[in-house]
């Protein structure tokens, strides 16, 4: 009968080399286990593979996590994305990574329902991360979408090309031709 803490050579286990090992009981799961002696006395871990995976899954998740900053911040994009739990109601509208764009979620909880993913939110104002609710507008389809942005776009480029033929103007009637 084997019993914790007893040290036996790798040959004597039917291991292959000359290191020493100890006979360990795993705390969580309570299994025995031939765990390798450091050079300096002490075993490698205190737990068995399965429980040490176990326990990293548990204390690295979301808020647990040593990096977690709140679960919201800026992608690539510039779009503002949440981390929900998997217990939250709009959590089917998330990604593999339980992300979902804010603006979608601010949208989604002001109608009361997951939004599908043909349903657009539109920035108003063309400004990614103000998701504040007046500047968002539920849009249809994918086509309606696309010519909100277009609108804004050929808008922009009028007001601009008419404040430079302003400033053209301007210019103009400064020069002397005297």
């Amino acid at each position: 009968m084997l019993h914790s803490n007893d040290i036996k050579q790798a040959r004597e286990i039917g291991k292959r080399g000359k290191s020493r090992y100890k006979w360990q009981i795993c705390p969580d799961c309570e299994t025995g286990r031939w765990v390798m002696i450091r050079r300096n006395g002490s075993s490698r871990s205190i737990v068995c593979r399965v429980c040490n995976g176990k326990r990293s899954q548990r204390s690295f998740y979301g808020a647990n996590h040593p990096m977690w900053k709140g679960g919201r911040h800026t992608d690539r994009r510039g779009y503002v994305i949440v981390w929900l739990h998997n217990d939250n109601f709009f959590k089917s509208m998330t990604n593999a990574d339980n992300y979902v764009f804010e603006h979608r979620l601010i949208m989604a909880k002001h109608l009361g329902r997951c939004l599908q993913r043909w349903e657009f939110v539109h920035h108003k104002n063309g400004i990614k991360d103000d998701n504040r609710l007046e500047n968002l507008e539920l849009v249809g389809s994918a086509g309606e979408h696309i010519k909100d942005h277009s609108k804004g776009y050929r808008d922009g480029f009028r007001k601009g090309y008419q404040d430079g033929l302003k400033e053209v103007r301007v210019r103009f009637q400064e020069v002397s031709f005297t």
